[in-house]
């Protein structure tokens, strides 16, 4: 683990009150550690003796993301809540538990950030960075609460959200399909 993560991930550690922002904060953290997938993803199947390389290769890379989560995870909690969730095998798990103790209820979640997705729109005076990351926010927490939005979608809604100044640039997107 990279010393800044960890300093990071120590400085504001999980009380409980400050669950959305440590919540948000670990998942960025989680992004760029390209970690955020084990929370989506089941775990495979232990390979048998017999199985393909690959299918054990695939079991060990989801293995040691695993444990590199748990771990992240871990130590962005105060001690308490980490010795009661150290023994939760998998980052999923755990981050259920937080979600369950601190969080709103996941569906509630979930219908915010589609809610958001489907009803957006650009301030005139936003800038389009500032929209397509807040857009991006929403995919990334509804994606977290497993419903899924494809690249196309996620295109699609992002263009049907900006603002009237970008009606030229929206229709030469859908004249070129680009």
């Amino acid at each position: 683990m990279s010393s800044s993560i960890i300093a990071l991930l120590k400085k504001d550690q999980l009380t409980g009150k400050n669950y959305v922002t440590w919540k948000s904060k670990l998942n960025m953290i989680l992004v760029i550690a390209d970690l955020r997938v084990i929370l989506m993803e089941d775990c495979p199947p232990f390979p048998s003796q017999n199985a393909s390389q690959s299918v054990k290769d695939a079991y060990d890379c989801w293995t040691k993301t695993n444990d590199k989560a748990r771990l992240y995870i871990l130590v962005s909690m105060f001690d308490i809540l980490s010795k009661k969730h150290e023994i939760m095998v998998t980052a999923r798990q755990i981050m259920d538990s937080i979600r369950e103790m601190f969080g709103q209820p996941s569906i509630q979640i979930k219908q915010e950030a589609i809610k958001y997705v489907y009803n957006v729109c650009m301030k005139e005076d936003q800038s389009v960075r500032e929209h397509v990351l807040d857009m991006i926010v929403n995919f990334n927490i509804a994606e977290m609460n497993r419903v899924v939005f494809d690249e196309k979608s996620q295109v699609s809604y992002i263009l049907k959200s900006l603002s009237k100044s970008f009606l030229q640039f929206r229709s030469n997107m859908e004249m070129n399909k680009i």
